[in-house]
């Protein structure tokens, strides 16, 4: 005969968080180790992290500092906080939160987390179960925790911070030096983009477009007079028929497209 699984209220089973939960996670933190596949050696109960004291510090076979913050209610921004002020505090490695039900906003935090940051964060969902009449049995489930996918996504996202940065820091010079020269780029301003803008220059419908990619940049003359096509090539075609004096006036030879 299979019997069937059911729900028990956590506050049924551990009436209160400090005094009874995290005294029974102290004492069989082999539940979470397995979980994790974090085997940890030892467990101490209400470490001081300055002000503040944590649930449970734990150290791992490595010898890296384990914090662990127990909320038997639903995920919030406070318990949160506490979880990365006992990190820093504590100069941990990694954090555990466990708690009764994890809000989404709290599982994207976690998941930022882990691709921000060089510590491992694990949010984990603690339920009680039993099977009929029999003992109530605690049921850990890993909601969000470190992963390859992360560090790559988060390793990822930096180079692309670190690349906007760079950007519109070429960009700030480039225009600085452009404005000594031409007022052209009064109107213009700097940007994270691969390409910035200017446009109307000295006639309505003439665009500047710089471009600056990996391995070459360029500086394209734009023209399009809105619902004046035929206005718009005989622009061109004034160019290009004086394009060998634009060519000598810029020093080198041009790509024209019409």
């Amino acid at each position: 005969m299979i019997g069937r699984l059911k729900r028990v209220p956590l506050r049924d089973v551990w009436k209160h968080e400090a005094l009874d939960f995290t005294t029974w996670l102290e004492a069989n933190y082999d539940i979470l180790s397995e979980e994790l596949g974090i085997e940890m050696v030892s467990v101490e109960r209400e470490k001081s992290a300055g002000a503040f004291s944590v649930d449970l510090v734990a150290e791992d076979d490595s010898g890296n500092t384990v914090v662990i913050e127990n909320q038997l209610e639903a995920s919030d921004h406070d318990h949160l906080g506490k979880l990365i002020t006992y990190l820093t505090a504590m100069e941990a490695q990694t954090a555990i939160w466990i708690v009764a039900r994890p809000r989404p906003e709290h599982v994207r935090a976690v998941t930022w987390l882990n691709e921000s940051t060089s510590a491992s964060f694990y949010l984990l969902k603690v339920e009680a179960v039993q099977i009929g009449e029999s003992e109530p049995a605690p049921l850990l489930t890993l909601i969000v925790g470190p992963s390859s996918e992360s560090r790559e996504i988060g390793e990822a996202k930096r180079e692309i911070s670190e690349r906007h940065v760079l950007r519109r820091r070429f960009w700030t010079e480039l225009l600085e030096k452009a404005r000594t020269r031409t007022p052209l780029h009064a109107n213009t301003s700097p940007s994270d983009r691969s390409y910035i803008n200017t446009y109307d220059v000295g006639k309505p419908g003439l665009e500047l477009i710089y471009r600056a990619r990996q391995h070459d940049a360029q500086v394209e003359l734009y023209i399009k007079r809105r619902g004046r096509e035929a206005e718009t090539k005989a622009m061109f075609d004034r160019l290009y028929e004086n394009r060998e004096v634009v060519e000598r006036a810029f020093g080198d030879s041009l790509i024209w497209e019409r």
